[in-house]
Parts: C-alpha cells; structure tokens; sequence
C-alpha cells in the first residue's frame, strides 16, 4: 500500500517531541498525519508537540478523546486534532466535517483505522509502538507521495 517507509528509534519522549516539532515546522494547509498504535504509546504526545510547536504562544492541547476535535490557530493555519477511537461507522467522518479540513488544514488523526476508505491517498502515516524500555519508542512513517520524502529527510536532520 505505502512505496516508502522509515523506522526511527527514540529513547525517551523528548525525542519523540523534538521528532514532532521538526515536522511540524515544515508542514502546510493540505497536510494530513494518520497517528495509529496503541494506547500509550505516544499518538497524543507526538500530536500534542506538534501543535504547540506551530503556536505563537503555546497552549494546553488536551486529548480529543470525547469532544472528537479540536481545532488551532497558527503560524501555519488551522490545525485540526481528530481521535477517531469512538468513531463506530465512517460516515461519522463527513459529520465532523474532516473531509473538508483535509483540503484546507493541517490534520492529524489519531485511530485512522476507524475511517475506512475516507484515508487521504496522499497523507503521512506514523504508528507508535513501544520500544525495548518503558520511555523508549519505534515509530514506522510510510507514505507515497514524494512531498512527504522531501520533508522527512529535512526533518530527520
């Protein structure tokens, strides 16, 4: 499904936040993150440091786990925050709107599994696995365009 992939090891969560602010300073409106793994191992997090890394002043960003989204201003344009683990059917993804933010907004969407066949070709997806000790992290990015190529080699400098 993905032509490309790449693994990267992190030792403790500042890694992975430092991995999230260097991606989130080189994205756009139009840019889609599907965040998937288990609970626990740093959707939200990742998530969380992207966002504030885009804010002029960086706010709390809290779980969108029961309001579904939230929505950011920045530097950037609007962010989108999706959790999608309460999702039961994919037509709730036209109800909260997605499918238009995914032309006109940075998103990142955690449990993209629930979305079916409403996945954007053309987004980045990231999953988050544990690593060999409790703070430690694998996170796999795949994609197919060659946009995202270009931005992940300039973020994994």
């Amino acid at each position: 499904m993905f032509a490309n992939s790449l693994t990267t090891q992190t030792s403790d969560p500042q890694d992975t936040a430092k991995i999230a602010m260097r991606l989130g300073q080189l994205l756009s409106s139009g840019d889609v993150i599907l965040l998937s793994g288990d609970i626990g191992t740093g959707k939200t997090h990742f998530a969380r440091h992207l966002i504030q890394s885009l804010q002029t002043v960086p706010e709390d960003v809290p779980s969108p786990s029961f309001t579904l989204v939230q929505t950011y201003q920045t530097q950037s344009g609007e962010i989108w925050h999706a959790d999608l683990y309460r999702i039961s059917t994919p037509g709730e993804i036209e109800e909260l709107g997605l499918s238009d933010a995914f032309e006109t907004s940075i998103c990142l969407i955690e449990w993209p599994d629930r979305m079916g066949d409403a996945v954007p070709s053309d987004a980045l997806f990231l999953h988050f696995d544990l690593g060999e000790d409790e703070s430690a992290r694998q996170t796999t990015f795949k994609w197919n365009p060659d946009h995202w190529a270009k931005i992940l080699k300039i973020a994994a400098e």
